[in-house]
């Protein structure tokens, strides 16, 4: 009995529920049903369905179904949409009625004209009536737009999924999913994704919206969101929900440039869409309520990052968007992308103007374009309840743009089956019990294991797992062959408490390296979930070789092991660390170290400063003591937080960073006193079809007086992989400052000049333009040839180190990019200090990365 009481909860609460909407209807008139196509029996979706001589009403979903609701005593509802005869209904008011409709096609929308022409007439925007329209479309984006009214705010609902698309009956009766049947989902072969489904995920949000123009504010209220979720030991939930919003972001047609896919394409109806693309008026709809034109657009190279459909403008004077359907040319430069549709319905407001009711964007996946298995993803928003120009208290804009109450993710089915603004399908509601059910399988759980490992680098252990596997084994010139082995706790240990260790062994040098950390979790949340709070302690005695900074890389990563020139000098580092770090949810974050650092010279490295004699004398150990600082800022950041590292997801807002470095002496051994200051700003800059430019500026000043290994050291990159923020053709610890600015600037076209080249356009190859520059010094003070008692500057078969003059340190690359859709290839010329023995003028570099 004990066993039945949620149940019997639940039942209480569905029928209290219940009870008190049936006595809220029956003081208002509710109507609703489903909207189907006379013809085809196929349900309708993005019908506008609405109280007669009223603005009230709501668009049908992705099924066809509809629900509207009043308290006037409206006697009958109108339905409408383009290329269907309008068809009107008789309710009953006060009453709750479903009434379905069956909308017949208009065949006699325009008249049929057949002109034959033995020369076809070159399109030009010149007189065209299509290209006037459009240019009204555009003079009038302004007063369409949300940004028009003083206050608004709507409700909104989203649902995102994705699933294995187009799946033969073959696959579906493999071996390997002889248990998982139950996940398999039927659809009309037509349709994107064809006729056989694998659900993945599936995510919906409940939200509440408020903008007001002056001050600017814009904020999002989630009050409910429920979520696909897997073994945190296997995927990151939280940054897997970012990188699928980072594709599928919010479509404004409105917007002169459409985010997509981390790429931006061009709207049709974009301040200057008439130079990319070609308009023709393929219909005038005189039955419609305001009239409709609908405009047909396709663009001008189909290679291009453009869309191609139909939009249909009303004819009342606001020259708005009414609907608006997007697709993209199957020959354009987006990778793995199948098939497009994105589909837009507008409702009219209390005023006349319009604002977005429903959008549905569909997109299909696949390594081939034309056939084989693939991912389907959709993400469908609706917008209810739009309210303008009714201003709020200040404490309703205030805050972060977007908030989530405490409670969003325990909402339960009840409360979800209530608040939905449409039914989800059987199949749509079961994934979120069948994922669960899924994960319970011994099968699967040993599949996802190996997964991590092939992906990740980890065999998980439970509260134990071994990794990274790429680091197991490496080879260089001082350690020789270098083995090691390590691993970390997993939150199943202690949400609190996260252990990490490594040990390693060189067979040349014969030494044994090591590092131990623990960590505490100041917020009983994982150290690798965000926002981190918490301290941590370590300890690492190993190698490292100066100047080398990686990016996503492990120093021990058997890729690392192949580097060109010579690479001798290295370090043997004992360093023992404290670190606090803490983030806030708007993503400010700031942390506070405390490093005790001794430094001993490796391989071909030597330490040595010059005795009063002249005689050149070795130095054993540096050794330091810092305390640090240093802020961070990166609004509206998204990520994907991996096993090792928490990986950006490029977008147009900056990230900030300042540090802070004060180095005393006689603290805990510490020899010397400095102080260094660094900043950095980084930041991407979209430029619509001529693609994107990511630049990085930094700068850096270090007071006081200190050896060469306590300078900045520049990043140099002697290995085959392009490093964006590294020098790919200086040598490892070639040029020390101790003030520098630098800048990074890395612009990629995204195909605008090879779309246009015939033999090119078929590879959807990328042009790629990659510049770095680096200024800075040595002051006299730190100037080993003016102060006997600093350590020499190295020199050896690369050339040793130097500071850099009155010239900057230049390189710069032109690259080909999507080779095979993954791989870029840099041309890289290196333009100053030509005259250092080693220095390279020319190289070449791959770089790795998968991207649309």
């Amino acid at each position: 009995m004990k066993n039945l009481q949620p149940l019997f909860k639940s039942i209480i609460i569905l029928l209290l529920s219940l009870g008190a909407v049936n006595q809220l209807h029956a003081q208002s008139t509710v109507v609703r049903g489903t909207i189907t196509d006379a013809k085809t029996h196929q349900a309708m979706p993005y019908v506008s369905v609405t109280f007669a001589n009223s603005t009230i009403g709501s668009g049908t979903n992705t099924q066809g179904r509809y629900s509207i609701s009043t308290t006037g005593k409206y006697t009958q509802i109108q339905v409408t949409f383009v290329g269907f005869k309008t068809a009107t209904r008789t309710i009953e008011p006060g009453k709750e009625q479903e009434i379905n409709i069956a909308l017949i096609e208009d065949n006699q929308a325009l008249s049929e004209v057949v002109v034959k022409s033995g020369k076809k007439k070159k399109y030009t925007n010149k007189d065209n009536p299509a290209v006037e329209l459009i240019r009204k479309v555009i003079a009038h984006k302004e007063q369409n737009q949300l940004e028009n009214y003083n206050f608004a705010e709507y409700k909104q609902y989203e649902r995102m999924s994705f699933a294995l698309s187009n799946l033969s009956e073959k696959f579906k009766t493999k071996r390997i999913f002889k248990n998982y049947q139950f996940l398999f989902r039927e659809q009309d072969s037509t349709a994107i994704g064809g006729k056989t489904l694998l659900p993945l995920y599936q995510e919906e949000k409940l939200s509440d919206n408020y903008y007001r123009k002056s001050p600017y504010a814009k904020k999002q209220v989630i009050s409910a969101n429920k979520q696909v979720k897997y073994d945190e030991s296997f995927v990151d939930n939280q940054g897997l929900t970012s990188y699928f919003n980072r594709m599928y972001q919010d479509i404004n047609i409105y917007d002169n440039n459409v985010s997509l896919l981390s790429n931006q394409l061009l709207s049709p109806i974009a301040d200057h869409s008439p130079d990319f693309y070609k308009f023709f008026i393929t219909d005038t709809l005189k039955d419609q309520q305001p009239n409709l034109i609908e405009l047909s657009f396709t663009p001008r190279n189909t290679n291009g990052l453009l869309f191609e459909g139909k939009i249909y403008i009303t004819m009342d004077g606001n020259y708005a968007v009414q609907n608006a359907q997007l697709n993209v040319n199957k020959n354009i430069n987006l990778n793995f992308v199948r098939q497009m549709q994105a589909t837009l319905a507008f409702e009219k407001n209390s005023d006349g103007k319009y604002h977005l009711s429903q959008s549905d964007l569909k997109i299909e996946f696949g390594i081939n374009k034309n056939k084989g298995g693939g991912v389907y993803g959709e993400r469908l928003v609706s917008v209810n309840n739009f309210v303008v120009n009714s201003p709020r208290t200040d404490d309703t804009y205030k805050g972060p743009a977007q908030v989530i109450a405490s409670n969003a993710s325990e909402k339960d089915d009840t409360y979800w089956l209530m608040s939905r603004p449409d039914t989800l399908d059987a199949a749509a509601a079961s994934i979120y019990k069948n994922i669960d059910s899924l994960q319970t399988i011994p099968s699967f759980k040993k599949t996802m294991d190996i997964a991590t490992l092939v992906l990740a680098g980890y065999k998980n252990y439970g509260t134990f797992e071994v990794g990274p596997a790429n680091t197991f084994y490496s080879f260089n010139p001082v350690e020789g062959l270098r083995l090691r082995f390590g691993g970390r706790s997993t939150p199943l240990l202690s949400k609190r408490y996260y252990f990490e260790t490594y040990g390693a062994y060189g067979t040349k040098d014969k030494e044994w390296k090591y590092f131990l950390s623990s960590t505490y979790s100041l917020n009983n949340k994982s150290i690798y979930s965000f926002p981190q709070n918490y301290i941590r302690a370590s300890f690492q005695h190993d190698t490292k070789v100066p100047g080398q900074e990686l990016q996503f890389v492990q120093e021990s990563n058997f890729l690392l092991s192949f580097k060109r020139g010579a690479n001798d000098m290295w370090l043997y580092n004992d360093i023992f660390r404290l670190d606090y770090v803490h983030e806030f949810s708007n993503h400010l974050s700031y942390s506070l170290g405390f490093k005790k650092w001794n430094q001993n010279a490796a391989g071909a490295l030597q330490f040595q400063n010059l005795l009063p004699n002249g005689t050149l004398n070795d130095v054993g150990t540096i050794h330091t003591a810092e305390l640090s600082g240093s802020l961070r800022w990166a609004p509206h950041e998204k990520f994907y937080q991996g096993k090792l590292y928490r990986t950006p997801i490029p977008d147009k807002y900056p990230v900030f960073t300042l540090s802070y470095t004060q180095g005393i002496k006689g603290l805990a051994g510490g020899d010397y006193n400095y102080q260094n200051v660094t900043g950095n700003i980084s930041k991407r800059f979209y430029l619509s079809q001529l693609g994107f430019t990511d630049v990085s500026t930094e700068g850096g000043y270090l007071f006081g007086q200190v050896p060469f290994p306590l300078l900045d050291i520049h990043h140099a990159n002697q290995t085959y992989a392009f490093q964006l923020y590294s020098y790919n053709l200086m040598n490892f610890q070639e040029f020390v400052s101790d003030h520098y600015a630098s800048i990074a600037i890395d612009h990629n076209f995204n195909g605008f000049l090879f779309n246009r080249v015939p033999l090119l356009k078929k590879l959807k190859l990328r042009e790629i333009i990659d510049f770095k520059a680096l200024w800075g010094g040595v002051r006299s003070e730190n100037d080993p040839m003016n102060h006997a008692n600093l350590l020499r500057f190295p020199s050896g078969a690369n050339g040793g180190t130097y500071a850099l003059g009155s010239t900057p340190y230049i390189e710069g690359s032109v690259a080909v990019g999507n080779i095979f859709k993954v791989l870029r290839i840099d041309f890289v010329k290196r333009f100053t200090y030509l005259d250092h023995p080693g220095a390279p003028e020319y190289g070449v570099r791959a770089f790795v990365k998968f991207d649309f």
